[in-house]
């Protein structure tokens, strides 16, 4: 068997194959740095753990060989977003202020003493973790521009954004660099880059998975998730790294159920589910590509048995200001450790005392789109703001969680398009920052509510003279901690359409 046709297989057929000798965890983990290396102009990779990662894997060849269970991850090559702390790797979150320079160098990064919980799950769970993957500074960004250090590149047109902030996430896995790669979802971070690259990308339920270890954000949106090439390979990543953990004050202890089992249904698990399309969701802004194969989608889930009605969540028009509101406040309170005193890089001034070093290390470490949101939630925080602006967001945050709680009294899931646009093309949007915000639009909301929601592929866009064919997201969103509504719903519509094709071959350097 080839190792490298092996990554774009199934986890559980990749694990499989690993378990009964077809192929050895070494090959397939030489096989998933062999990619990287041979596509390293894609910009998916900050760090990559060469040596490292083929000792678990010769760890997980050996234990096959001495005839030992082997877990059900074993020898299955993940990427990692460089925003989750893992053990003496270096950990830059997308930053120059977590590395010991301020160069654009991720080799400097911050070496974390422990693992996040997400991390440390899925190296109990037997899989071998290759490299840290690019991302948005800080997680802020919808196009993976942001990084410090260079862009992540859509495999589908190198000159297009992957989406962010876990673009690099997602590129590893639609390039079949590796089989599965953690992301993190504040807005929106792992579902629109997924639905840019033709990948599936599920944000859990806020709480169902651990935050520890992960370099925060906004504490109340933040949430680890998974992409994957097909939807039962996210549920079986999902189910590795969920459940409550004491380390995590915002864990939930909440039964998980077997997400695999959701799945399994395939096309028949359309038969009887209760599917509602929000008529807010298809208005100004969504191209009328995105449209058409996302409504196509709907149909096919009705053909196959499901019963399709149209709600109504009429605040979704104020979550994208809702979002940015709380969201900057929240980034605004957690970056200020980032000082260059406790954490973070740190500059001597010529002058200046305390303030100076703050100003000379903060403006040294952090890029431009960071500042502007620690200032923006600074002055959302400060004294005769507070009440106007973040008080009042966050009861128009608790109005948007209540238009969900009422579609979810007559419906199972939510379906609509992930992201308005296809892959936009690098620096299209970067001196508008309002147009880059709206790249999120369709799905803040289901992260104000805390909802578990998943992107998965539609279709393609017609090629045009201006850009090729390129992915298109479907998303769907279940009621809290439901998970499995909206697994069986994603398998449903995958197991009755067309499976996008692999990228084009692009070139090795950019």
């Amino acid at each position: 068997m080839d190792a490298r046709d092996l990554l774009r297989r199934p986890v559980l057929a990749i694990a499989a194959a690993i378990r009964s000798g077809e192929v050895s965890a070494e090959a397939v983990t030489e096989a998933s740095l062999g990619a990287i290396a041979a596509r390293a102009g894609l910009g998916a990779f900050l760090t990559v753990q060469g040596e490292e990662s083929l000792q678990v894997a010769r760890a997980v060849d050996a234990a096959r060989a001495r005839g030992e269970v082997l877990p059900p991850l074993a020898g299955v090559p993940i990427g990692v977003k460089d925003i989750l702390a893992t053990k003496g790797v270096p950990t830059t979150a997308g930053s120059r202020i977590l590395t010991r320079s301020g160069e654009a160098r991720p080799e400097d990064g911050w070496r974390p003493p422990y693992d996040a919980t997400a991390v440390a799950r899925l190296r109990a769970a037997g899989a071998v973790l290759v490299g840290k993957c690019n991302m948005d500074e800080l997680a802020m960004g919808s196009s993976n521009e942001n990084s410090a250090f260079f862009p992540a590149r859509n495999p589908w047109d190198p000159t297009r954004v992957p989406g962010g902030s876990s673009g690099g996430s997602a590129v590893a896995v639609a390039d079949g660099m590796v089989a599965g790669s953690l992301g993190t979802d504040t807005g929106g971070s792992i579902r629109q880059p997924a639905a840019l690259t033709g990948t599936v990308g599920i944000k859990p339920t806020y709480g169902r998975v651990s935050r520890y270890g992960v370099v925060a954000f906004a504490s109340s949106l933040d949430q680890v998730g998974v992409f994957a090439q097909d939807v039962a390979s996210s549920a079986i990543l999902l189910q590795a790294i969920a459940g409550h953990d004491p380390l995590d004050a915002t864990s939930a202890r909440r039964p998980i159920g077997d997400l695999g089992a959701a799945c399994a249904a395939g096309a028949e698990g359309a038969r009887g589910l209760r599917v509602g399309v929000p008529r807010e969701y298809f208005g100004e802004g969504v191209e009328p590509d995105v449209e058409r194969a996302v409504r196509a989608a709907i149909a096919r889930l009705e053909a196959a048995g499901a019963s399709v009605v149209e709600v109504d969540l009429p605040h979704t028009r104020h979550a994208l200001a809702t979002y940015y509101v709380i969201a900057t406040a929240e980034a605004s309170s957690n970056l200020a450790r980032l000082d260059g005193v406790r954490f973070g890089l740190r500059r001597e001034p010529p002058k200046g005392g305390l303030t100076g070093l703050y100003r000379a290390s903060r403006g040294a470490g952090f890029g431009a789109e960071v500042r502007l949101r620690i200032l923006l939630g600074t002055f959302v925080l400060s004294a005769g703001y507070h009440d106007a602006l973040y008080v009042r967001a966050q009861r128009v945050r608790t109005l948007i969680a209540r238009d969900f709680e009422r579609a979810f009294e007559a419906v199972d899931v939510l379906v609509a398009p992930t992201s308005p646009t296809v892959a936009f093309r690098l620096g299209e949007r970067t001196t508008d920052p309002l147009a880059m915000y709206r790249a999120d639009v369709l799905t803040l909301p289901a992260s104000l509510a805390g909802l578990p929601a998943i992107s998965l592929p539609c279709g393609l866009s017609e090629a045009t003279s201006e850009r090729p064919a390129l992915p298109i997201g479907l998303q769907i969103i279940g009621r809290a901690f439901d998970e499995a509504s909206v697994l069986r719903a994603a398998a449903a519509h995958e197991q009755g359409s067309p499976r996008l094709p692999a990228p084009p071959a692009a070139p090795a350097s950019t």
